[in-house]
């Protein structure tokens, strides 16, 4: 029923000194879980889901335009509802993950919420069981529900793979099994305690410390990140295991073909268009990454690197803090440049309590930007340790929250964008911010530093992503041969690395296990190709912005404002952009390469 707040697989994180940080109002959601109105909204759900079956099940096929368009809107009020009550108890438990009585008002709620909409999951089925032409007809007849074909179109894809009734109300209970996997993965990251310097620092002040500048800081890291994860492998393979076969079973069940299709369904993508992007990322590793990690290894003066290498800082730069101050400062300044609407659409974050900033103990690790539902706004989770990509942190989830904003007019049934296309604005955010930051460098040295920082945010966008998501491919294969152990898991996860990273690299014991903290790989499987499309789009889209600037920004807003009413080819088509074709991703990865030629050339 309702959108999951998405971990930015990514996201990264840095420092301290770096002023107040704002937390979440949570109120305009509700003020507290034992708030009469929470109370009142759960009563309201139970008797709608129970009166909209009662209502229409058995009886779609006879409804006129009206009286469908009727029924949309109270599914959709439904869909407000339910997501506003999962939105908060959602993000009170992200921001104590460790706090047994928000896991327990998480899990009641999640099992209530699954109870009360069961009734309900009648809808889908029922509306596939509809020929095309009935529905043509309806279509036709109505603009106001034409508009919602595009949903149609999305629902309708799963036709093929819909089981019987009872099955489908069978694997709608059992979701908050598979769940409580997913929450049993997050407790156990959010518990771990990594010990540095006689000090116990949570995950995310960890892997901060792989971007230090002295080297034996970041070493001490990442052999304490292999000492823990490998103390916990048995659980995180477990994990893994199970969520890896109830993906199959229910795949199976449906007839999918891959364990990819779910995916490709859910974002409106032909599996070919993510094939020639996968494809197209992979033949350029040697002219990306491999090219860019042995620049890097000459300017730290290595005859190799270690995995504790790959995010150094540059022996040239500057380890200031960036405050959050100026950190706001920068992403704000960069987005009013491009347009001032954008800037005005970003301010209330920072104003109204819709930013959770800081590093605390419990807290989930990584950045998100959850759309809540569209009466509401989105909320935007960081944790900011102040590095220079902290303020690129920000720039990609405010990005998401501009786009989340400007999409909720389509309301609950439409705003919704798929994955390929929701990094679109992050990225856009990132990549004006970064050029504003290139524009106003003073020095070459200070130039180098930026562009280096661009291809490395690149290269973890683009290259580590499509890795990530040939490990996730292989794993699920493996899976469908029988269980996996940690070192099956491990083996797999070393054979995509050299391969993405090149041989400028040597991996240290215990890299192996670095598979077990990525977030995506156990809420969302094969979601990281999302970051890839985007960036590449992105890229394409931005050389579009600098050769032709005038009226850009009008198609820009457009774009995002569709939110999930159109396809990616009907949103890329007012740019002269077409996404199937596979000349389309060389245009996005000749962006990353003419950034290291320009590093390159700085050598000579």
């Amino acid at each position: 029923m309702t959108q999951r707040p998405l971990f930015d697989a990514n996201a990264s994180a840095g420092g301290k000194d770096f002023g107040d940080l704002p937390e979440w109002d949570l109120s305009d959601l509700y003020t507290s879980p034992d708030a009469p109105e929470l109370k009142r909204d759960l009563d309201w759900l139970e008797q709608a889901c129970a009166s909209f079956a009662a209502d229409y099940q058995g009886k779609l096929g006879d409804l006129d335009a009206e009286g469908f368009l009727t029924a949309i809107h109270r599914h959709e009020k439904i869909e407000n509802v339910a997501g506003r009550i999962m939105s908060f108890a959602g993000l009170r438990y992200y921001q104590l993950t460790t706090d047994s009585a928000r896991t327990k008002f998480l899990s009641d709620t999640q099992e209530k919420i699954t109870i009360y909409t069961t009734p309900l999951v009648f809808f889908t089925l029922e509306l596939n069981r509809l020929d095309d032409a009935v529905l043509d007809t309806l279509f036709a007849s109505n603009s106001d529900l034409a508009r919602y074909k595009p949903a149609f179109d999305r629902i309708r894809a799963m036709k093929p793979y819909q089981l019987s009734d009872e099955m489908e109300n069978f694997l709608h209970d059992m979701g908050v099994v598979g769940d409580a996997w997913e929450r049993l993965f997050d407790e156990t990251i959010a518990g771990l305690e990594f010990e540095i310097d006689g000090d116990a620092l949570p995950i995310e002040a960890t892997l901060n410390l792989l971007t230090d500048p002295d080297r034996t800081k970041r070493q001490a890291a990442a052999e304490e990140l292999a000492r823990v994860f490998g103390a916990n492998i048995r659980t995180f393979a477990r994990v893994h295991n199970t969520s890896a076969k109830e993906k199959e079973i229910m795949d199976r069940w449906r007839g999918m073909p891959t364990a990819q299709t779910g995916r490709h369904l859910s974002n409106h993508v032909e599996p070919e268009v993510v094939e020639a992007l996968r494809n197209a990322v992979v033949a350029a590793y040697p002219k990306l990454s491999h090219r860019y990690y042995n620049l890097k290894r000459k300017w730290l003066g290595l005859d190799v690197m270690q995995v504790w290498d790959r995010n150094a800082p540059l022996p040239l730069e500057d380890p200031k803090v960036v405050s959050w101050d100026d950190a706001r400062a920068t992403v704000m300044n960069a987005y009013a440049e491009f347009d001032p609407r954008m800037a005005d659409i970003a301010q209330p974050f920072f104003d109204k309590g819709w930013i959770d900033a800081a590093v605390k103990p419990g807290k989930a690790p990584g950045a998100f930007a959850h759309p809540t539902v569209t009466d509401v706004h989105p909320y935007v989770m960081l944790n900011y340790l102040g590095k220079p990509r902290d303020v690129m942190t920000l720039a990609h989830e405010l990005g998401h929250g501009v786009h989340q904003v400007l999409a909720a007019g389509q309301g609950e049934m439409l705003s919704s964008t798929p994955l390929t296309l929701a990094e679109t604005a992050s990225v856009f955010g990132e990549m004006l911010t970064f050029r504003r930051m290139l524009d106003n460098a003073k020095t070459d040295a200070e130039r180098k530093v930026l562009l280096a920082g661009k291809v490395e945010d690149m290269i973890n966008t683009v290259v580590r992503q499509i890795a990530f998501y040939d490990f996730e491919c292989k794993l699920h294969a493996a899976r469908r041969g029988g269980e996996l152990t940690p070192d099956d898991i491990n083996a797999l996860w070393m054979s995509v690395q050299a391969e993405s990273l090149g041989e400028a690299f040597d991996y240290m014991p215990g890299y192996e296990t670095f598979w077990a903290y990525i977030p995506h790989f156990v809420h969302s499987p094969f979601y990281v190709y999302a970051y890839a499309f985007g960036d590449g789009l992105v890229n394409a889209l931005y050389a579009v912005y600098q050769e032709q600037p005038e009226g850009f920004q009008e198609k820009y807003f457009d774009m995002l404002k569709a939110g999930g009413s159109k396809h990616h080819k009907a949103l890329l088509a007012p740019f002269g952009l077409d996404a199937s074709d596979p000349k389309f991703w060389d245009k996005g990865l000749s962006m990353i390469s003419g950034f290291i030629d320009e590093l390159e050339a700085m050598e000579g």
